[in-house]
C-alpha cells in the first residue's frame, strides 16, 4: 500500500480507504464482528491505516466494533475519521443537523463508542441548510482546540458553502476543511461540474463514496444479480449498462477484476483523490486491494471517460467553446500550463 498526504496536511493516509459502513448485522446484512475484525487484519496487513465510519452507521455498531479492534491494537496506526450530522435519536430536535450543540454531543458518543479519546478526522455529514457554516468551523476550531479531534472535513456540501467555508477559516485563523466526501465513481461524474474544482483549489483530497456505483461496475446486475436495487435505479439503466460494459471489456483484456479498473480510474483523475471501499466479506477486500497494482492505459482511460462523459452545463462547457478559448486566450489556450 502507498501512502497520500490528506489535503493540504501532513497526514498519511494509505491510496484506498476501508469504508465500514457494512460493519454489524443491523437491518438484515453486514459483517459480524468477527469478519469485521478479520477486514480489519487484512486492511492493516497489507498496509491499509485509513478507516471512514459514522455516529449513524448500523445504529452506532460500526464505531463500536472499530473501537473494540483499535483498544487492542496500535491506536496511533490507524487514522479513524467519523461523521456528526444524522439523527441517533427522534425525540431530541438537536440530536440531528449541523449546529454545534450536535456537534459536541455527537463527537461525545462517538469517542465512547471508539473507545478513543480523539477522532483523527471530523466529517460534517450532510448539509442541512440551516446552520451556519461559521458555527460548524468554530465548532470544529475549538474540539481539536480541546484535542478530541485533529482534523476537519466536509461530506455531501454544496461547493460554494465548502468554499466560503474555508475562505472564513483562513481568515478568521480557524482549521480548514482538508478533505471532501462526495459520490463519485465512472456512473456518478457530476460532482465535476463544481465541487471538485473547487476541492483541487483548495488541496483538499476527494473521497469519494460509492467508487463502484454500489456494485454497479462490477457487473453484477448484468450478471443476474439485482440484489437489494430498486429497478427503476439510474443504476439499472441505459447509460449504466453501457459504462459498465466498458468496464467490464477493458477488465478482460488486462485480466483483472471490473472493480479495479473503476477504482483505479478515480485514483488518476488529475486531483488528490482516495477512493472509500468497503467490504462485508475479507475475499471482497483483498480483490479490492489489489486496485493499487493495476496499471490503466491512455487508450483505456479515453474510452471510460469517453463512456461515461456529462454535460458540465454553464459555466463549465461554456468555458471550454472553441471561441470563448480563442477570445479568452488569445490562441495560446494549448501553450498555457494549468494548475
Amino acid at each position: 500500500m502507498k501512502y497520500k498526504l490528506l489535503g493540504r496536511s501532513g497526514l498519511k493516509v494509505s491510496e484506498l480507504c476501508l469504508g465500514t459502513m457494512g460493519f454489524g448485522t443491523e437491518a438484515g446484512w453486514g459483517a459480524d464482528a468477527d469478519t469485521s475484525f478479520k477486514i480489519m487484519d487484512a486492511y492493516a496487513e497489507a498496509g491499509g491505516n485509513f478507516l471512514d465510519t459514522a455516529n449513524i452507521y448500523k445504529s452506532g455498531t460500526s464505531e463500536k466494533i472499530i473501537g473494540d479492534y483499535i483498544s487492542n491494537h496500535d491506536r496511533d496506526y490507524f487514522v479513524v475519521a467519523s461523521k456528526y450530522t444524522l439523527k441517533d435519536n427522534t425525540t431530541n430536535p438537536n440530536a440531528s443537523g449541523n449546529n454545534r450543540k450536535n456537534m459536541m454531543r455527537s463527537v461525545e458518543e462517538s469517542l465512547k463508542r471508539l473507545k478513543t479519546d480523539f477522532l483523527d478526522v471530523l466529517y460534517l455529514h450532510i448539509w442541512d441548510d440551516l446552520t451556519p457554516i461559521d458555527e460548524v468551523l468554530r465548532g470544529m476550531d475549538d474540539l481539536i482546540s480541546q484535542g478530541k479531534i485533529t482534523y476537519a472535513a466536509i461530506s455531501d456540501t454544496p461547493a460554494w458553502v465548502v468554499a466560503k467555508g474555508n475562505i472564513l477559516a483562513e481568515l478568521m485563523g480557524w482549521s480548514q476543511f482538508i478533505a471532501l466526501q462526495v459520490e463519485y465513481s465512472l456512473l456518478a461524474r457530476t460532482a465535476e461540474r463544481e465541487l471538485i474544482p473547487m476541492a483541487k483549489h483548495f488541496g483538499m483530497t476527494v473521497t469519494p463514496w460509492a467508487p463502484l456505483a454500489g456494485g454497479a461496475l462490477t457487473g453484477k446486475y448484468l450478471k443476474g444479480d439485482k440484489g437489494r436495487i430498486k429497478p427503476e435505479s439510474n443504476r439499472l439503466n441505459e447509460r449504466a449498462e453501457k459504462i459498465t460494459r466498458v468496464v467490464m471489456e477493458i477488465a478482460q483484456e488486462l485480466g483483472v477484476s471490473e472493480s479495479h479498473v473503476a477504482l483505479q480510474w478515480t485514483m488518476i483523475k488529475g486531483f488528490s483523490c482516495i477512493p472509500i471501499v468497503g467490504a462485508t466479506k475479507v475475499d471482497q477486500l483483498k480483490d479490492n486491494l489489489k486496485t493499487a497494482d493495476v496499471t490503466l492505459t491512455g487508450d483505456h482511460i479515453q474510452k471510460l471517460d469517453e463512456a461515461s462523459k456529462i454535460e458540465l452545463g454553464f459555466p463549465g462547457d461554456f468555458f471550454n467553446e472553441e471561441a470563448v478559448k480563442t477570445n479568452s486566450f488569445g490562441g495560446f489556450y494549448d501553450k498555457v500550463k494549468k494548475r
